[in-house]
C-alpha cells in the first residue's frame, strides 16, 4: 500500500534520512523505532508531503506521491497525525474535528460527516463529553485522542502516527495503543507508527524497522525484534544476557 524506495531527505547540507526503503502492506501495523534524532519524524513528513525528498520515491496505493501536495495526499486517503498532537487550542473540540473534513468538501454529504462524527465519539467518548470545550483545556491524552479523531474525520485508509505516546502517563499510553489496534480491527486501517517507546510500538505492530542516524539498520517481525539482543540493549532498556 505504501512503498518508500531509497528516500533521501536533507536540511541544507545535513542528511537527515539516507536511502531509506520500506513498505507497508494493506491492513498492517508497521512500526518505525529509533532514538531521538534518528530521522523518524522527518521520514513521516516526507511521506505526507510536508517535506520534499531530495531523492528516491514514495508511492501510495500504486500512485507516485513523491512530489504531491499534502492536501492531495490526504484526499487519496493517507493522513498524518503529527508529533505533539498540534490541536488548535483556542477552538472547540468539535471544531477541531470538523477541520479534519476540509479535504472532503464537495465530496461528502452532511450525513456522511455526521456519521463519521458519531463513529469518532463512539471510539473516544470523552470528545463528545468535551465537545464545546477549547481543545487547549484537554489533558495530553485527550488531545491525542482529538488529533487521531481529527485525522479519522478525513476518511483515511492509512494513518501515519507520529509519537502518539509522547508525554503521556503509562496507563494513558496503553489506552492509546489499544485504540491503534482497534483502528485496524474495527475500521480496517493500515498504520505506519513512529514511536520512541519501542516496547509499546512492537507490542502492537506486525513488523518494524529500526532507524539509526537516518538509515534502516534492522527490520523484521516485531516478535523477532523484541527478542533481538541489540534491540533490547539499545531500545528496550535491558540486556537479556544479564538475565540468563
Amino acid at each position: 500500500m505504501l512503498t518508500l524506495t531509497n528516500v533521501d531527505v536533507s536540511y541544507g547540507k545535513i542528511a537527515a534520512v539516507r536511502r531509506v526503503s520500506l513498505h507497508v502492506d494493506q491492513g498492517e501495523i508497521v512500526a518505525l523505532i529509533g532514538a531521538n534524532g534518528a530521522g523518524k519524524t522527518t521520514l513521516l513528513s516526507a511521506v505526507s508531503g510536508l517535506i520534499r525528498p531530495g531523492g528516491g520515491s514514495v508511492t501510495f496505493d500504486g500512485a507516485d506521491i513523491t512530489r504531491a501536495q499534502p492536501d492531495a495526499i490526504v484526499r487519496m486517503g493517507l493522513c498524518h497525525v503529527p508529533e505533539r498532537r498540534l490541536v488548535f487550542k483556542p477552538m472547540s473540540v468539535t471544531d477541531n474535528l470538523l477541520l479534519g473534513t476540509y479535504t472532503r468538501r464537495g465530496r461528502a454529504s452532511r450525513a456522511d460527516i455526521a456519521r463519521d462524527m458519531d463513529a469518532v465519539h463512539a471510539m473516544f467518548p470523552v470528545l463528545k463529553d468535551r465537545a464545546r470545550q477549547p481543545a487547549g483545556t484537554l489533558s495530553g491524552g485527550e488531545q491525542q485522542m482529538l488529533a487521531i479523531g481529527r485525522a479519522l474525520m478525513a476518511g483515511p485508509r492509512m494513518l501515519l502516527l507520529d509519537e502518539p505516546g509522547m508525554g503521556l502517563a503509562p496507563t494513558v499510553c496503553r489506552d492509546i495503543f489499544r485504540r491503534v489496534l482497534e483502528l485496524r480491527s474495527q475500521r480496517g486501517l493500515t498504520v505506519l507508527l513512529v514511536e520512541q517507546n519501542a516496547k509499546s510500538a512492537l507490542s502492537v505492530a506486525d513488523r518494524a524497522y529500526v532507524l539509526e542516524t537516518g538509515r534502516v539498520i534492522l527490520q523484521g517481525l516485531s516478535s523477532e525484534l523484541l527478542a533481538n539482543r541489540d534491540v533490547q540493549r539499545a531500545y528496550l532498556g535491558r540486556d537479556k544476557s544479564q538475565e540468563d
